[in-house]
C-alpha cells in the first residue's frame, strides 16, 4: 500500500486560483493540454506571480468541481481579490495526505494525482473521498529533489 496519512483540518479555508473547466473528464490528453495552456497563459501575463506575491508564495495545483464540471487550476492558499480568479471553498474535516518525490518538478503534481486516482483510492477502504476538491503542492526538498503532497477531503467509512 502506498504511503499516506490522515490529517484533520479544524476550520474551513479558501484557495484562490486561475483555471479551466474540463468538458470531458476522461479526455486525459485534451485536459492536460488545456491545463498546460492555462498555466502558460497565467505565467506569461504574470497573473500567477501576482497571486503568489499576495499569498505565502506556495503554488498549488487544484482540482475542483464548479457548476457540476471538473475544473483544474493553479493558485494559492487564502482568499484574494484577483481579476479572473476563482475563490474556492475547502471544508474542515479529515484529509488524506499523499506525499511524493521526483527529480522533475513540473511532473510531480500530475504523478501524485495519477497515483491517487489511478488505484490508490480504491485500495483505501476505511476512508472515502468526498471532495469537493483537492490540492497538490510541490516544493524543493533539502536534497535538491522535489517533494509534493496531495490533500483530499475524506470521510471515515463506518463499518
Amino acid at each position: 500500500m502506498s504511503n499516506y496519512s490522515i490529517k484533520t483540518i479544524s476550520e474551513n479555508y479558501k484557495m484562490t486560483a486561475y483555471g479551466v473547466s474540463l468538458e470531458d473528464y476522461n479526455d486525459w490528453a485534451g485536459n492536460a493540454a488545456k491545463t498546460a495552456a492555462k498555466k502558460a497563459e497565467i505565467t506569461e501575463n504574470n497573473k500567477l506571480a501576482e497571486l503568489l506575491a499576495l499569498a505565502d508564495g506556495q503554488e498549488y495545483q487544484i482540482n475542483y468541481v464548479i457548476d457540476g464540471k471538473a475544473w483544474r487550476g493553479f493558485g494559492v492558499m487564502g482568499e484574494f481579490d484577483a481579476e479572473g480568479a476563482d475563490v474556492l471553498d475547502f471544508l474542515a474535516g479529515d484529509y488524506l495526505v499523499v506525499p511524493g518525490t521526483s527529480a522533475d518538478k513540473d511532473r510531480l503534481a500530475d504523478e501524485i494525482t495519477g497515483k491517487v486516482f489511478g488505484g490508490m483510492l480504491q485500495g483505501i477502504t476505511d476512508y472515502k473521498y468526498v471532495g469537493p476538491g483537492n490540492s497538490t503542492f510541490v516544493k524543493t526538498a533539502d536534497n535538491g529533489e522535489f517533494y509534493g503532497e496531495m490533500w483530499l477531503r475524506v470521510k471515515k467509512v463506518e463499518g
